[in-house]
């Protein structure tokens, strides 16, 4: 029964964010923010809405919201992989390489092999100079399999990571 009254509650926890999914997807991010402090405002525990918040909020270049709204996220849920990933790269786009290795690494400790969280932890470790370590979860989120796009990106980042006994943070967008 209990599991029953979680699964129905997760359903309109995502059902209450769908028009905002959809306004982010056509690149109305602005509209999506509305949307969701609208959804939050009703539903203050709704963490798929302070996750999508987060997003939106990065993607209008708000990075320090974005960061709040995801550990908003994960405090309601903290097994949520998609806002422990997010909140990993927001940070190391603050420049907490630290702070974005550790949620990379919490990821990867619940979700172990997960590409996504593979990704985040070795940018993360790049972004501090531990770029063997970086190449070596780049690697391994390529045996994940990813879609072309992906893939071809983390090839390029293997290139710019160069050989083994070079040192150095590297930065990416």
């Amino acid at each position: 029964m209990a599991t029953e009254i979680r699964d129905a509650e997760d359903a309109s926890h995502w059902d209450a964010v769908e028009e905002a999914t959809e306004l982010m997807n056509e690149g109305k991010f602005v509209e999506a923010l509305v949307v969701l402090r609208d959804v939050i405002k009703r539903n203050p525990r709704n963490a798929y809405a302070y996750n999508f918040l987060g997003g939106a909020l990065y993607e209008t270049g708000q990075f320090e919201a974005s960061r709040d709204a995801y550990r908003a996220a994960l405090r309601l849920r903290p097994g949520y992989l998609g806002a422990r990933v997010s909140l990993s790269h927001v940070l190391r786009k603050l420049g907490d390489a630290q702070g974005a290795l550790s949620q990379a690494n919490e990821a990867l400790r619940q979700f172990p092999g997960d590409g996504d969280a593979l990704y985040a932890a070795a940018l993360a470790n790049a972004a501090r100079g531990n770029r063997k370590t970086a190449k070596k979860q780049l690697q391994g989120f390529l045996a994940t399999n990813p879609e072309l796009e992906a893939q071809l990106e983390v090839e390029q980042i293997l290139a710019m990571l160069g050989i083994d006994d070079q040192n150095g943070p590297v930065e990416f967008e």
